[in-house]
């Protein structure tokens, strides 16, 4: 099957802060060329001026963690609406991913998703936005780690048992599956005249 989108895990920890959501961060950075998902853990603070979410700057939002699995995909063939359905598809293989890996099933039973964000018990799990650059569209992802840091009540990796690095590479091979899938569809239909 051929790759539709390369994938780095990065070793070192390193702090999002919204910089990182740009064109060519995983060319420029980790020479990835073309389709990518570029992933590691760090904290997560986000300045107003780094903010792309008209609706956290309307409300003046908070959002920071002590530490997060942080996701940066970039595709160069899509739009923004495909962007915010990576998003949502992203949220929904990240609770597939949490629901085979954790052994707190009755816990993980209980994930949801709303939009492109997952809670559990109310609590909110991840972080998402997608934008669009001259050149490509771009998505960050990121999961709580631990529940530390966080403006809102939240739940994380930790809570449901689940290792940080085995997360992360779960969920980018899913996505990477999914969004190949998803080629392979367009390729096997005919014209309809």
């Amino acid at each position: 099957m051929k790759v539709v989108m390369q994938l780095r895990w990065l070793e070192q920890q390193f702090k999002y802060d919204g910089t990182q959501l740009r064109s060519l961060f995983g060319y420029l950075g980790y020479g990835l060329l073309g389709d990518s998902v570029v992933a590691w853990a760090g904290p997560c603070d986000i300045p107003p001026e780094h903010m792309v979410d008209g609706e956290d700057l309307n409300n003046d939002a908070k959002i920071c963690g002590d530490l997060m699995v942080h996701m940066i995909i970039e595709r160069f063939d899509c739009d923004l609406l495909f962007g915010v359905s990576m998003q949502r598809i992203l949220a929904s293989l990240a609770i597939d991913v949490l629901q085979e890996l954790s052994p707190q099933s009755e816990l993980s039973s209980k994930l949801y998703r709303e939009g492109d964000d997952i809670f559990c018990d109310y609590k909110k799990i991840s972080i998402s936005v997608a934008t669009k650059s001259p050149v490509s569209t771009l998505v960050h992802f990121a999961v709580n780690c631990v529940n530390t840091g966080t403006p809102v009540d939240t739940m994380c990796l930790q809570d449901f048992q689940v290792d940080i690095q085995m997360f992360a590479k779960h969920l980018m091979q899913n996505f990477i599956h999914e969004m190949q899938s998803i080629k392979d569809a367009t390729h096997k239909v005919k014209w309809v005249k």
